[in-house]
């Protein structure tokens, strides 16, 4: 596996850690829907049980070009919602929806680890 897909895995590790401490249900992980290439990093409930989170992780070693959660584009939005509405479907959820940006900087084994999340990061209905 490349050094990037590892750092990815960690990554996902560190933001499903950091949402279970905050009291959040993680229903799924990389979730695809069939042979698509787009996943949804992580599928959760809020602590009150009232919304599902689709939660995009982006993780990087440093800042020094920019915030990992800035590689979330246009595309990547459009990806995620296409997931969402087929796991909505799939699923019949009938719960509040949002979609979540986790931005995590360090490396494993680190001590230096910065995390963060930021609720409500888009809607891809107005993209």
């Amino acid at each position: 596996m490349a050094n990037h897909n590892d750092l990815g895995k960690w990554g996902e590790e560190t933001a499903v850690d950091f949402l279970l401490k905050q009291g959040y249900v993680v229903l799924e992980r990389d979730w695809r829907y069939g042979r698509s290439k787009v996943d949804l990093d992580i599928i959760c409930k809020t602590p009150d049980r009232h919304t599902i989170v689709f939660v995009e992780v982006k993780t990087r070693t440093s800042e020094q070009l920019a915030d990992p959660e800035d590689a979330v584009d246009l595309r990547k939005i459009r990806h995620i919602g296409r997931a969402a509405d087929s796991y909505v479907r799939m699923n019949d959820v009938v719960e509040e929806l949002r979609f979540d940006i986790i931005g995590i900087v360090g490396m494993p084994n680190g001590a230096d680890v910065t995390i963060n999340h930021i609720e409500d990061a888009f809607n891809p209905l107005l993209i």
